[in-house]
């Protein structure tokens, strides 16, 4: 079986899958039209990718591609409709950087709350300004809303209630409940977006899901509230937000991922947000950890060794 990863991916897993028998090519710098050519050109059964995009003409590209698999959770980089119609099931691997996103969502949060880098920015400029940075609210018995109690809603839930802070969590499975804890409680999403002093997102970027949160949504949001999005830059409504921070209705934003984001190997990034000085941006690394990146080659080995072994697909989404 031939496997054509990318992207960039862990060395083990690279030596993992050529321990199952099967022939691997590693070229993380394949995307676009030299993604489609190296598909034709090389004509894999496997296809891994992490961030680089799969459309319509790489997957009619491949005459014997029967996977694609994207080495981590979300999916709307590829082309699902266009896999299915031709046969071709598409994987991932749900879970495994939900740790990973949580933290960084914590430090987020405090990054907002305490200014840490507009704190370091100033240190390294040799400016002191001490009084500035002495008006941080805390974060013990604040009310985060947490939109989306997946895998990754849920480690955050754990590690605010750590902190003290009071939990109200929204989801589209019914009788869900994750967590049971008195501080931890469902609600409908105008209730967390009334009450909630600092909301988080978690939920993927589907058309149902396209600017959940915009301008009038942000309108019903308590004066000073702050937002974070490590999902999906489709879920928020980047004008809307804009304009919120400029006016001051929210307090602070943090971001990890953007509207038009730029390439991996970009030298700049165009978002308007970048011009704000209440934007707290990360550069999409939400699942950016070592710790994260094993488990997901290691659940990639996975899907691939119980596809030469069953002939079906782990995680498929279609």
């Amino acid at each position: 079986m031939k496997i054509l990863i990318a992207d960039k991916f862990e060395s083990f897993g690279i030596e993992a899958l050529k321990k199952l028998g099967t022939e691997v090519v590693c070229e993380p710098t394949l995307e676009g039209e030299t993604l489609t050519r190296r598909v034709a050109e090389f004509d894999p059964a496997v296809l891994i990718v992490r961030s680089t995009k799969v459309s319509a003409e790489t997957l009619n590209a491949g005459r014997s591609l029967k996977v694609v698999i994207r080495a981590g959770s979300g999916y709307d980089t590829i082309d699902v409709k266009a896999a299915t119609a031709k046969g071709i099931k598409v994987s991932n691997c749900p879970g495994m950087n939900a740790v990973a996103v949580a933290e960084l969502v914590m430090g987020l949060m405090l990054d907002m709350d305490r200014r840490i880098a507009d704190n370091v920015a100033d240190t390294r400029a040799h400016k002191w300004n001490k009084k500035e940075y002495s008006k941080a609210r805390g974060l013990k018995g604040s009310t985060l809303g947490i939109v989306g109690m997946g895998r990754i809603g849920t480690e955050v839930a754990k590690r605010a209630l750590a902190f003290e802070m009071k939990v109200l969590w929204y989801d589209v499975i019914p009788d869900y409940q994750p967590i049971t804890h008195p501080c931890c409680t469902r609600a409908d999403l105008d209730t967390i977006f009334r009450q909630a002093d600092i909301i988080t997102l978690h939920v993927p970027g589907t058309g149902d899901t396209k600017h959940l949160v915009n301008a009038a949504r942000i309108e019903t949001m308590k004066p000073g509230a702050m937002l974070i999005n490590t999902s999906r830059a489709s879920v928020v409504d980047e004008a809307a937000l804009c304009a919120a921070l400029k006016s001051g209705k929210l307090r602070a934003a943090a971001v990890d991922v953007y509207e038009g984001e730029p390439s991996a190997d970009a030298k700049e990034n165009p978002s308007p947000l970048c011009d704000l000085v209440n934007l707290y941006g990360t550069h999409h690394i939400g699942a950016s950890t070592e710790q994260a990146q094993t488990a997901v080659a290691e659940e990639t080995v996975r899907i691939v060794e119980e596809l030469l072994k069953t002939g079906k697909v782990r995680n498929a989404v279609n």
